[in-house]
């Protein structure tokens, strides 16, 4: 306790880190707040009288729920998050690999990236318009017109028939507009508070809704088992810990290969002739496969929100928007995998790692500068991906595996999936960020054993 508190007073003495932790604090809390605000044109204390908030937060629609922290069961203006950003984000990067245009932004530094970000923003611009009739839609066919929710301009109730043009077209136009409002909080927070914004909304988005999931837990086992529901409750608890500390973990985990330095004599001084490490994650990817996953799990359900009978999309459609379902997880479980290794390509490439360290002087021990180097480094990147991203893939399809032993599905969850492994690896991430600045100004860090490991972030695009 002593050592949280003189943490916290070193926190408060350093300027700059205390600025940027209050401007986060201040977009997070704007965030939350438009997540209560509702949709023009929509009562919500009619909505929450409908069935729209309960499935909403169940199945695959209760991912997209947690995301935007409540928001999407709430009908808000902010109801489609930052998902539209994200999937944006995934199709740049993924043009990046086999587009040459895209390559050589890539390449040109400061001003390539900033236009590579003006592509993101409008694309993000088009799946929104994707999107948000789909969302307003799949509103629609759920509620219905003589329910109560929908309201004229004039603040007359919609009976019968069907919801005016304007409706669907000032829906769109509010949430397009929010979700470019939420983008722009996440930019304000990467380049003025601190960790990285668009992780950091997405994961107060996931803690919003943790509260709930715990709640209604709680009272479904002392509902069903009295004093032995408790303890059942407490069981849950404890395997959750666990399953947090296997997922740090993951996060943490490294494979140091050793780098030696040769030695130079310059003047009177003798530099390098140490030995350091190259540390390569076993996890490299971050949380961005489960979210390239996810994004593409969810393309069958945007689909399915333009039609009025969910039966007509068939069996197919059905599986794969089934999130406890046997095929819905096998596909995911393989997308995983295979965007760990596409995702982990991109950001380690052994063919500059070896020229970097043949300039510097390093080499590894028992390994020949140049192809050889490339080679052996290459084929540790791939022998430490692979258990890594089928562990990252298990840990993703934990939650269906809660849902087999009675965990209701908000709190299931939290068992593994995208929303735990976001949790863990932005706070890290956060944290570190922290330590860098108090270690910085000769500061104690944050823990007393040790420091906090760095972790990919979320793309800042």
């Amino acid at each position: 306790m002593k050592k949280f508190i003189t943490t916290l007073k070193n926190i408060y003495h350093i300027e700059e880190l205390r600025q940027k932790i209050l401007y986060t604090l201040g977009i997070i809390l704007i965030f939350r707040v438009g997540s209560y605000i509702a949709l023009p044109g929509i009562d919500v204390h009619a909505l929450s009288m409908t069935q729209f908030t309960a499935n909403s937060r169940e199945g695959l629609l209760g991912l997209l729920d947690m995301f935007s922290g409540g928001a999407f069961s709430n009908a808000s203006i902010f109801a489609l998050g930052i998902m539209p950003y994200i999937s944006a984000s995934i199709v740049v990067q993924l043009l990046m690999l086999v587009v040459p245009y895209f390559q050589r932004l890539q390449k040109e530094g400061e001003s390539g990236r900033k236009k590579i970000n003006q592509i993101t923003r409008f694309l993000t611009i088009f799946v929104t318009l994707i999107q948000a009739p789909a969302y307003i839609t799949n509103l629609v066919n759920q509620v219905g017109t003589n329910s109560g929710v929908f309201h004229t301009i004039h603040g007359d109730p919609v009976v019968g028939g069907s919801l005016p043009p304007s409706f669907m077209l000032v829906s769109v136009i509010v949430l397009v507009s929010s979700t470019l409002f939420i983008m722009w909080l996440g930019e304000r927070i990467t380049d003025k508070g601190i960790g990285n914004g668009i992780s950091l909304l997405i994961m107060i988005g996931i803690i919003a809704r943790l509260p709930f999931a715990l709640s209604a837990e709680f009272a479904s086992k002392v509902a069903e088992s009295g004093n032995g529901g408790l303890v059942t409750f407490l069981i849950e608890i404890i395997v959750l810990i666990a399953v947090i500390l296997v997922c740090i973990l993951l996060v943490q985990g490294t494979r140091k290969v050793p780098v030696q330095y040769a030695k130079r004599i310059i003047g009177n001084r003798q530099y390098g002739g140490q030995r350091q490490y190259l540390p390569i994650k076993v996890n490299a990817a971050g949380v961005m496969p489960i979210i390239f996953a996810q994004a593409i799990m969810f393309l069958p359900l945007t689909i399915m929100g333009f039609a009025n009978n969910t039966e007509s999309m068939g069996a197919i459609a059905s599986a794969l928007t089934n999130n406890n379902g046997f095929w819905y997880n096998v596909v995911y479980a393989i997308l995983i995998i295979l965007f760990t290794y596409f995702y982990t390509a991109i950001t380690f490439n052994p063919q500059q790692i070896a020229d970097d360290m043949k300039k510097n002087g390093g080499f590894i021990p028992g390994v020949k500068p140049g192809k050889k180097t490339v080679e052996f480094i290459d084929n540790v990147i791939s022998k430490v991906t692979l258990p890594g991203s089928i562990f990252l893939a298990f840990v993703a399809i934990m939650p269906a595996f809660a849902r087999l032993f009675g965990i209701n599905q908000q709190f299931a969850q939290f068992f593994g999936g995208t929303s735990l492994l976001i949790m863990v690896g932005v706070i890290l991430d956060t944290l570190q960020q922290i330590e860098s600045h108090l270690l910085m100004r000769h500061y104690d860090g944050l823990t007393k054993f040790g420091h906090i490991k760095g972790r990919t972030p979320l793309p800042t695009m």
